[in-house]
């Protein structure tokens, strides 16, 4: 959904009515030159204005924006579960393949390099291999028969081995680094959201918390409703949507058309 869905842009509809701006506008884009609603900002890949804009997320290719924050969120918070997953299940695997296997592998070489140090000895010799099958192990308990017998040194690592030791070292780096990454992320945007904030927002109510500070104002954010209103404004869950949505997937689009918000300053 965050893929597909478009973020949300103004409708030129907007822009003019009986010859003056509607009230929604509330400044003019100085990129597109065109009238925008509050918490509207311009994407400069996308090369558009977009509804209560976050970021231009490159993995998804697609703007975040009213319509594809949550999706956005959800993705991010579904994968660091995924990863979760993996890395908690995946523990056992990585313990018995580094040290359980470690330590078979160990027993195994040694009975292996008998066996070859055996058979090395037999096929110099002429011997027949099944001649005397219990002496198979011979040279392994009485190495001193085969002192005189040049033998190559036997394989140590079995490829299949190796190659799946590649493969859950690989997946093991790949999951810690998504996981402390992702999760980084994840958190960042969980924040904001307990803010009422999108990432832009953040960083121009910092200015102006700056800015106001000097001069003695508490800055107040207009669209921080509550950390527990925050979220069910931004997941959506009214009209009697419940926290199941958020199990199974859903669709539901967020609250309102993104071209006018509710502020604090406002009663009813």
């Amino acid at each position: 959904m965050a893929l597909t869905t478009n973020p949300g842009t103004p409708p030129e509809a907007i822009c003019f009515h009986q010859g003056s701006l509607l009230p929604e506008v509330v400044s003019i884009c100085k990129k597109c030159i065109a009238p925008k609603p509050p918490r509207t900002h311009h994407c400069s890949i996308c090369n558009r204005c977009v509804l209560k804009m976050d970021h231009h997320c490159p993995w998804l290719n697609n703007c975040i924006g009213h319509f594809t924050h949550r999706y956005f969120f959800m993705f991010c918070s579904y994968m660091l579960l995924g990863i979760m997953f993996l890395m908690v299940f995946g523990y056992k695997i990585a313990y018995d393949e580094y040290h359980v296997s470690h330590k078979m592998h160990f027993k195994e070489s040694e009975l292996m390099q008998g066996l070859y140090r055996e058979l090395q000895f037999r096929f110099s010799r002429g011997w027949s291999v099944w001649a005397n099958p219990p002496l198979l192990f011979h040279s392994h308990c009485f190495p001193q028969h085969a002192e005189n017998v040049t033998v190559p040194t036997a394989p140590t690592k079995n490829s299949r081995d190796f190659a799946r030791r590649y493969y859950i070292t690989f997946t093991a780096l790949v999951c810690i680094g998504v996981f402390f990454a992702l999760g980084a992320l994840t958190m960042w945007h969980a924040r904001l959201i307990t803010n009422g904030e999108t990432s832009i927002e953040a960083h121009i109510n910092k200015k102006e918390r700056i800015r106001l500070g000097k001069e003695g104002i508490v800055y107040v954010n207009p669209y921080d409703f509550g950390p527990r209103r925050n979220w069910r404004r931004f997941l959506g869950l009214t009209h009697g949507r419940t926290w199941r949505h958020l199990l199974w997937p859903s669709a539901h689009p967020p609250e309102g058309s993104g071209l006018t918000w509710d502020t604090i300053y406002q009663t009813g």
